[in-house]
Protein backbone atom coordinates (compact mmCIF):
# COMPACT_ATOMS: atom_id res chain seq x y z
CA UNK A 1 0.00 0.00 0.00
CA UNK A 2 1.45 3.17 -1.13
CA UNK A 3 1.07 5.98 1.62
CA UNK A 4 1.50 9.67 1.88
CA UNK A 5 4.51 8.86 3.63
CA UNK A 6 5.90 6.80 1.16
CA UNK A 7 5.23 9.59 -1.43
CA UNK A 8 7.21 11.99 0.80
CA UNK A 9 9.94 9.83 1.16
CA UNK A 10 10.58 8.72 -2.50
CA UNK A 11 10.03 12.67 -3.26
CA UNK A 12 13.05 13.54 -0.57
CA UNK A 13 15.07 10.96 -1.97
CA UNK A 14 14.66 11.91 -5.66
CA UNK A 15 15.71 15.27 -5.08
CA UNK A 16 18.62 13.96 -3.46
CA UNK A 17 19.79 12.07 -5.89
CA UNK A 18 18.94 14.68 -8.76
CA UNK A 19 21.36 16.93 -6.42
CA UNK A 20 18.15 19.64 -6.02
CA UNK A 21 19.23 21.24 -3.03
CA UNK A 22 16.28 22.20 -0.27
CA UNK A 23 15.61 26.20 -0.71
CA UNK A 24 17.13 27.83 2.45
CA UNK A 25 14.30 29.61 4.84
CA UNK A 26 15.97 32.56 7.00
CA UNK A 27 14.59 34.79 9.56
CA UNK A 28 15.45 38.11 9.73
CA UNK A 29 14.67 40.31 13.00
CA UNK A 30 14.95 43.92 13.11
CA UNK A 31 13.93 46.13 15.98
CA UNK A 32 12.26 48.98 13.82
CA UNK A 33 8.69 49.23 12.55
CA UNK A 34 7.64 47.50 9.18
CA UNK A 35 7.10 51.34 7.76
CA UNK A 36 10.87 52.32 8.55
CA UNK A 37 13.05 53.24 5.54
CA UNK A 38 15.62 50.84 7.17
CA UNK A 39 12.77 48.00 7.10
CA UNK A 40 11.43 49.08 3.93
CA UNK A 41 14.67 48.98 2.38
CA UNK A 42 15.88 45.45 3.89
CA UNK A 43 12.46 44.58 2.22
CA UNK A 44 13.84 45.69 -0.87
CA UNK A 45 16.74 43.62 -0.24
CA UNK A 46 15.47 40.70 0.76
CA UNK A 47 12.70 40.62 -2.54
CA UNK A 48 16.07 40.96 -4.39
CA UNK A 49 17.86 37.84 -3.19
CA UNK A 50 14.92 35.77 -3.15
CA UNK A 51 14.61 37.01 -7.16
CA UNK A 52 18.38 35.99 -7.86
CA UNK A 53 18.84 32.94 -6.21
CA UNK A 54 15.42 31.98 -7.72
CA UNK A 55 13.55 31.56 -4.25
CA UNK A 56 16.47 29.43 -3.33
CA UNK A 57 17.17 32.06 -0.43
CA UNK A 58 13.89 33.21 0.95
CA UNK A 59 14.36 35.39 4.32
CA UNK A 60 11.26 37.05 6.18
CA UNK A 61 11.74 39.94 8.01
CA UNK A 62 9.86 40.07 11.31
CA UNK A 63 9.98 44.03 12.20
CA UNK A 64 9.34 45.47 15.58
CA UNK A 65 11.25 43.16 17.39
CA UNK A 66 8.77 40.74 17.56
CA UNK A 67 11.22 38.03 16.83
CA UNK A 68 13.80 39.29 18.82
CA UNK A 69 14.37 42.56 21.04
CA UNK A 70 16.72 44.97 19.34
CA UNK A 71 19.23 44.02 21.86
CA UNK A 72 18.83 40.48 21.69
CA UNK A 73 19.11 40.15 18.01
CA UNK A 74 23.07 39.98 17.55
CA UNK A 75 23.40 37.33 19.44
CA UNK A 76 20.50 35.48 18.29
CA UNK A 77 22.24 35.82 14.77
CA UNK A 78 26.10 34.79 15.93
CA UNK A 79 24.33 32.03 17.52
CA UNK A 80 22.55 30.75 15.21
CA UNK A 81 18.93 31.40 16.16
CA UNK A 82 18.28 33.54 13.84
CA UNK A 83 20.49 33.51 10.25
CA UNK A 84 20.57 36.90 9.42
CA UNK A 85 19.83 40.45 11.21
CA UNK A 86 19.75 43.81 11.69
CA UNK A 87 21.06 46.08 14.49
CA UNK A 88 22.67 49.13 15.63
CA UNK A 89 25.68 47.95 16.86
CA UNK A 90 26.53 51.34 18.44
CA UNK A 91 24.10 49.36 21.45
CA UNK A 92 27.30 47.35 21.70
CA UNK A 93 30.26 49.49 22.55
CA UNK A 94 30.29 47.83 25.92
CA UNK A 95 31.67 44.54 24.72
CA UNK A 96 34.27 46.38 22.34
CA UNK A 97 34.48 50.01 21.50
CA UNK A 98 35.03 49.85 17.98
CA UNK A 99 31.14 48.84 17.51
CA UNK A 100 30.77 52.55 18.25
CA UNK A 101 32.66 53.93 15.93
CA UNK A 102 29.56 55.43 14.24
CA UNK A 103 28.83 57.44 17.41
CA UNK A 104 31.59 59.55 18.10
CA UNK A 105 30.35 63.14 18.71
CA UNK A 106 30.90 65.36 15.85
CA UNK A 107 33.62 63.21 14.44
CA UNK A 108 30.98 62.49 10.79
CA UNK A 109 28.47 64.83 10.60
CA UNK A 110 27.37 64.54 7.19
CA UNK A 111 25.97 61.85 4.84
CA UNK A 112 29.15 61.88 2.51
CA UNK A 113 31.32 62.05 5.80
CA UNK A 114 29.33 58.98 7.34
CA UNK A 115 30.07 56.91 4.40
CA UNK A 116 33.68 57.09 4.07
CA UNK A 117 33.99 56.58 7.93
CA UNK A 118 31.88 53.44 7.12
CA UNK A 119 34.39 52.42 4.58
CA UNK A 120 37.56 53.52 6.48
CA UNK A 121 35.92 50.83 9.56
CA UNK A 122 34.71 48.27 7.58
CA UNK A 123 38.01 46.19 7.41
CA UNK A 124 38.05 46.09 11.05
CA UNK A 125 34.47 45.47 11.79
CA UNK A 126 34.05 42.89 9.64
CA UNK A 127 37.20 41.04 11.13
CA UNK A 128 35.89 42.09 14.99
CA UNK A 129 32.58 40.03 13.30
CA UNK A 130 34.05 37.60 12.03
CA UNK A 131 35.31 36.46 15.55
CA UNK A 132 32.15 36.31 16.68
CA UNK A 133 30.69 33.72 14.02
CA UNK A 134 29.01 36.78 11.80
CA UNK A 135 29.61 38.27 8.26
CA UNK A 136 28.71 41.95 7.83
CA UNK A 137 26.39 42.09 4.48
CA UNK A 138 25.78 46.19 4.65
CA UNK A 139 24.96 49.37 6.59
CA UNK A 140 22.68 52.44 6.49
CA UNK A 141 22.82 55.93 8.06
CA UNK A 142 19.94 57.24 10.19
CA UNK A 143 19.85 60.86 9.46
CA UNK A 144 21.79 63.00 11.90
CA UNK A 145 21.47 63.34 15.60
CA UNK A 146 19.65 66.41 16.95
CA UNK A 147 18.58 66.89 20.87
CA UNK A 148 14.72 66.42 21.98
CA UNK A 149 13.82 68.42 24.85
CA UNK A 150 10.31 68.62 26.93
CA UNK A 151 11.35 72.30 27.58
CA UNK A 152 13.52 75.15 26.03
CA UNK A 153 16.78 74.44 26.34
CA UNK A 154 19.55 76.81 26.02
CA UNK A 155 22.80 75.59 27.82
CA UNK A 156 22.91 72.02 29.12
CA UNK A 157 22.48 73.64 32.46
CA UNK A 158 18.90 74.18 31.49
CA UNK A 159 19.03 70.13 31.26
CA UNK A 160 20.82 69.27 34.39
CA UNK A 161 18.58 66.23 36.16
CA UNK A 162 16.02 65.24 33.00
CA UNK A 163 15.34 61.88 32.37
CA UNK A 164 17.45 61.07 28.95
CA UNK A 165 16.81 57.99 26.79
CA UNK A 166 20.08 56.39 25.88
CA UNK A 167 20.03 53.84 23.28
CA UNK A 168 24.26 53.03 23.17
CA UNK A 169 27.12 53.71 25.46
CA UNK A 170 27.96 57.15 23.56
CA UNK A 171 24.29 58.42 24.42
CA UNK A 172 24.37 57.50 27.56
CA UNK A 173 27.78 59.50 28.18
CA UNK A 174 26.37 62.30 26.63
CA UNK A 175 23.98 62.01 29.16
CA UNK A 176 26.11 61.86 31.97
CA UNK A 177 28.70 64.63 30.64
CA UNK A 178 25.24 66.72 30.29
CA UNK A 179 24.29 66.29 34.00
CA UNK A 180 21.28 64.20 33.12
CA UNK A 181 20.02 60.98 34.17
CA UNK A 182 20.70 58.29 31.43
CA UNK A 183 17.77 55.66 30.89
CA UNK A 184 18.13 52.57 28.64
CA UNK A 185 15.27 52.27 26.45
CA UNK A 186 14.88 50.50 23.02
CA UNK A 187 13.14 51.79 20.27
CA UNK A 188 10.07 49.84 20.37
CA UNK A 189 9.82 50.86 23.95
CA UNK A 190 10.45 55.05 23.23
CA UNK A 191 6.57 55.73 23.16
CA UNK A 192 5.45 54.89 25.81
CA UNK A 193 8.52 55.71 27.75
CA UNK A 194 7.91 59.29 26.88
CA UNK A 195 3.67 59.29 27.30
CA UNK A 196 4.60 58.21 30.75
CA UNK A 197 7.68 60.43 31.89
CA UNK A 198 9.79 58.06 31.89
CA UNK A 199 12.05 59.76 29.77
CA UNK A 200 12.07 63.74 29.00
CA UNK A 201 15.05 63.95 26.55
CA UNK A 202 17.23 62.32 23.75
CA UNK A 203 18.89 62.40 20.96
CA UNK A 204 18.33 60.89 18.19
CA UNK A 205 17.32 61.20 13.87
CA UNK A 206 14.45 63.32 12.60
CA UNK A 207 13.36 59.97 11.48
CA UNK A 208 12.57 58.19 15.36
CA UNK A 209 11.18 61.75 16.14
CA UNK A 210 8.71 61.21 13.51
CA UNK A 211 7.79 57.51 13.85
CA UNK A 212 7.23 58.14 17.24
CA UNK A 213 5.16 61.30 17.46
CA UNK A 214 6.97 63.31 20.09
CA UNK A 215 5.42 66.36 19.30
CA UNK A 216 2.58 64.30 21.53
CA UNK A 217 4.91 64.79 24.60
CA UNK A 218 8.10 66.97 23.87
CA UNK A 219 7.82 70.63 22.51
CA UNK A 220 12.04 71.27 21.67
CA UNK A 221 14.17 69.58 18.62
CA UNK A 222 17.63 71.15 18.47
CA UNK A 223 19.06 70.06 15.21
CA UNK A 224 22.80 69.81 16.34
CA UNK A 225 23.78 67.58 13.42
CA UNK A 226 25.81 65.19 16.42
CA UNK A 227 26.53 62.35 14.20
CA UNK A 228 24.60 59.55 12.02
CA UNK A 229 24.37 56.07 13.90
CA UNK A 230 24.03 53.57 11.02
CA UNK A 231 22.20 49.95 11.39
CA UNK A 232 24.03 47.15 10.57
CA UNK A 233 22.74 44.13 8.78
CA UNK A 234 24.59 40.88 8.94
CA UNK A 235 24.47 36.99 8.74
CA UNK A 236 25.92 34.00 10.78
CA UNK A 237 28.61 32.83 8.92
CA UNK A 238 28.03 28.78 9.23
CA UNK A 239 24.71 29.77 7.25
CA UNK A 240 26.54 32.15 4.85
CA UNK A 241 29.11 29.59 4.21
CA UNK A 242 26.76 26.89 3.95
CA UNK A 243 25.12 28.61 0.73
CA UNK A 244 25.89 27.97 -2.51
CA UNK A 245 28.33 30.41 -4.49
CA UNK A 246 25.70 31.50 -6.68
CA UNK A 247 23.39 32.49 -3.65
CA UNK A 248 26.33 33.98 -1.57
CA UNK A 249 27.32 36.06 -4.72
CA UNK A 250 23.08 37.06 -4.91
CA UNK A 251 23.01 37.79 -1.19
CA UNK A 252 26.68 40.08 -1.46
CA UNK A 253 25.89 41.81 -4.76
CA UNK A 254 22.34 42.69 -3.46
CA UNK A 255 23.60 44.24 -0.50
CA UNK A 256 26.07 46.53 -1.88
CA UNK A 257 22.52 47.62 -4.04
CA UNK A 258 20.74 48.13 -0.38
CA UNK A 259 23.54 49.89 1.10
CA UNK A 260 23.71 52.76 -1.64
CA UNK A 261 19.61 52.75 -1.79
CA UNK A 262 19.70 53.27 1.79
CA UNK A 263 22.22 55.96 2.01
CA UNK A 264 20.30 57.98 -0.52
CA UNK A 265 17.05 57.62 0.87
CA UNK A 266 18.37 58.56 4.34
CA UNK A 267 19.87 61.98 2.40
CA UNK A 268 16.15 62.33 0.83
CA UNK A 269 13.99 61.63 3.79
CA UNK A 270 16.13 63.54 6.36
CA UNK A 271 15.07 67.37 5.77
CA UNK A 272 11.24 65.79 5.40
CA UNK A 273 11.63 64.53 8.71
CA UNK A 274 12.49 68.00 10.33
CA UNK A 275 10.32 69.59 9.17
CA UNK A 276 7.07 67.17 9.63
CA UNK A 277 8.13 67.54 13.87
CA UNK A 278 8.16 71.43 12.65
CA UNK A 279 4.78 71.19 11.03
CA UNK A 280 3.18 69.50 14.03
CA UNK A 281 4.32 71.66 16.15
CA UNK A 282 7.83 71.12 17.65
CA UNK A 283 9.76 73.94 18.15
CA UNK A 284 12.72 73.58 15.36
CA UNK A 285 16.00 75.47 15.87
CA UNK A 286 19.74 75.19 15.71
CA UNK A 287 21.56 74.78 19.26
CA UNK A 288 22.05 78.58 20.29
CA UNK A 289 25.77 79.62 21.17
CA UNK A 290 26.08 78.39 24.43
CA UNK A 291 24.67 75.19 24.09
CA UNK A 292 26.87 75.00 21.23
CA UNK A 293 29.74 74.76 23.31
CA UNK A 294 28.44 72.81 25.75
CA UNK A 295 27.90 70.55 22.88
CA UNK A 296 31.91 70.78 21.42
CA UNK A 297 32.85 70.20 24.82
CA UNK A 298 31.07 66.93 25.37
CA UNK A 299 32.36 66.16 21.88
CA UNK A 300 36.17 66.38 22.33
CA UNK A 301 35.80 64.62 25.85
CA UNK A 302 33.90 60.97 24.00
CA UNK A 303 36.23 61.46 21.17
CA UNK A 304 39.37 61.31 23.63
CA UNK A 305 37.65 58.70 25.56
CA UNK A 306 36.45 56.36 22.34
CA UNK A 307 40.33 56.34 20.72
CA UNK A 308 41.52 55.40 23.96
CA UNK A 309 39.04 52.53 24.63
CA UNK A 310 39.18 51.24 21.21
CA UNK A 311 42.96 51.47 21.00
CA UNK A 312 45.17 50.76 17.84
CA UNK A 313 41.84 49.33 15.90
CA UNK A 314 40.12 52.46 16.72
CA UNK A 315 43.13 54.56 15.75
CA UNK A 316 43.24 52.97 12.34
CA UNK A 317 39.66 53.81 11.35
CA UNK A 318 40.09 57.40 12.39
CA UNK A 319 43.58 57.66 10.46
CA UNK A 320 42.01 55.97 7.18
CA UNK A 321 38.91 58.43 7.44
CA UNK A 322 41.34 61.28 7.59
CA UNK A 323 43.39 60.34 4.53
Amino acid sequence: MITMKTVLATSVATLALSGVAAAENWDMPVAYPANNYHTENAQIFVDAVRECTNGELDITIHAGGSLFKGDEIKRAVQVGEAQIGERLLSAHANENAVFGYDSVPFLATSFEASDALRDAARPTLNALLNDQNMTLLYSVPWPPQGLYFAKEVNSLADAEGLKFRAYNAATARVAELGGMVPTQIEAAELKQALATGVVEAFISSGSTGVDEKVWEDLTNFYDAKAWLPRNTVFVNSDAYDSLPAESQECLMSNAAEAEARGSAKAAELSGEFVKTLADNGLVVSEPGEALSADLAAIGETMTAEWLEEAGDAGSAIVDAYQQ
